[in-house]
């Protein structure tokens, strides 16, 4: 091999936008340099929810992502609600589950569909393979409509929803209007159930690694809104205690945070998720799992199948959520603030989200902490990337090498810039 570097630089790459860089030097046949250069500016969110009210923190962190604004949402009231020792009971919590569901539904097919698919189908982008695979664009974006308008019906609208608040949610949908969404997410199975199928077709590379899978777990329901933090290495412990296992470090090459769970790398998000409970999924959906791949998996690949299952699980979880649907007296049960430190967690679909908040006597914060699940994953991407680019052969060309590192990228969907081709490769040979 002609010994050479290649330079894979991406100019700006935030988490909301998809700000950073990945710079790839190899020499004399050797990977000498990777490193994921996640740029961002300084968390300012964090310190923008400072002196702020309690009452005002969901609308706030809404913010953050205009692709999964309501994981920010549940995060925060779940943590709030833990500070002020509130349960908003039973409807609360299955109306969230299924605003949650509607969310799920339009990111991973967003991320199918028009970011991750096309890479393995040979495509640009997600139009250049519409004109060959109409039906399954069309099919994928009506499906992603379909949880926005979820995401609408109780949020208000589903870009930065405005519904929920601490204790509960701002209104309460209509009957009329629940109805109409169950006959849609009812209809919508077939096509669900369907995309899974597709995607298990997709020729994904097998390239199989070592990594911690690390994600909630609920005794009683697959993780979305709430849980235990657990992996497949023994993990279990409660989401107060995620500070004593989790640390992040700052790294020369980023101003963003990288996590580590006791010092190593590890996974969250979709393939995380279903590694750790594939077990709580409904038998009916269960049964109808292609036989390949197999969960679980230790090929990041499997995460676009992943997404498809998890899906089909949303859109039933929705309508089994919603066939048992009562409208409440009231949406929100009354809050008290006081003095207090509140933690809480949620799975968003790229993975666990985890919020810590400080409050004065009046609900003002005085400290917030919010951790994304694209910052745990950067260390483990950039793992992911040594290991796939050397079984994958050095020797490629550019072009290969190039690609082989945006897909490896975009399995984590860790923003929607993130997700596009982003990569520019320029090589010196010598």
């Amino acid at each position: 091999m002609t010994e050479r570097t290649v330079d894979i630089r991406v100019p700006i790459l935030a988490r909301v936008e998809g700000e950073g860089a990945l710079h790839l030097a190899i020499r004399a046949g050797a990977i000498e340099t990777l490193q994921l250069r996640i740029y961002e500016p300084p968390r300012l969110f964090e310190r923008f929810l400072v002196g702020r009210s309690f009452t005002e923190v969901p609308d706030m962190v809404a913010r953050i992502c205009g692709i999964c604004p309501v994981a920010y949402q549940i995060s925060a009231v779940n943590a709030l609600e833990d500070a002020f020792e509130v349960d908003p009971g039973p409807w609360v919590r299955d109306m969230r589950r299924v605003l949650y569901c509607g969310e799920w539904i339009q990111s991973h097919c967003l991320h199918i569909h028009l970011l991750a698919a096309p890479d393995f189908l040979g495509y640009a982008d997600g139009i250049a393979m519409a004109r060959d695979h109409g039906e399954v664009v069309r099919r994928g974006l009506a499906l992603q409509a379909l949880g926005n308008d979820l995401m609408r019906m109780l949020g208000g609208r589903s870009v930065h929803p405005v519904g929920v608040r601490v204790g509960g949610f701002h209104r309460a949908p209509e009957v009329a209007e629940v109805d109409a969404m169950l006959e849609r997410l009812e209809a919508a199975r077939a096509d669900a159930l369907a995309l899974v199928e597709w995607t298990a077709t997709l020729p994904l590379p097998d390239d199989r690694q070592d990594f911690d899978s690390v994600a909630l777990r609920h005794r009683d329901e697959y993780p979305m809104h709430a849980g235990r933090i657990v992996s497949d290495r023994g993990l279990d412990l409660d989401v107060h205690d995620y500070e004593r296992h989790f640390v992040e470090e700052h790294r020369e090459q980023s101003t963003a945070l990288f996590s580590l769970l006791d010092g190593a790398p590890y996974l969250v998000g979709p393939l995380a998720r279903l590694n750790l409970a594939r077990d709580q999924l409904p038998e009916p959906l269960r049964a109808r799992l292609p036989a390949r791949p197999s969960f679980p998996s230790t090929n990041m690949f499997d995460s676009i199948v992943a997404r498809a299952i998890e899906t089909a699980f949303a859109i039933g979880e929705a309508a089994r959520l919603l066939g048992r649907y009562r409208r409440p007296d009231a949406p929100a049960v009354a809050v008290t603030p006081r003095e207090a430190v509140g933690i809480g967690a949620s799975e968003a679909p790229r993975g666990l989200l985890w919020h810590r908040y400080e409050t004065d006597a009046a609900g003002l914060v005085r400290h917030a902490r919010i951790v994304p699940p694209t910052s745990q994953n950067q260390a483990r991407i950039e793992q992911d990337l040594h290991a796939s680019l050397a079984a994958f052969g050095l020797d490629h060309d550019d072009d290969a090498l190039r690609l082989r590192c945006e897909q490896v990228i975009r399995n984590y969907d860790p923003c929607i810039s993130c997700a596009t081709h982003f990569l520019r490769l320029t090589t010196e040979r010598s």
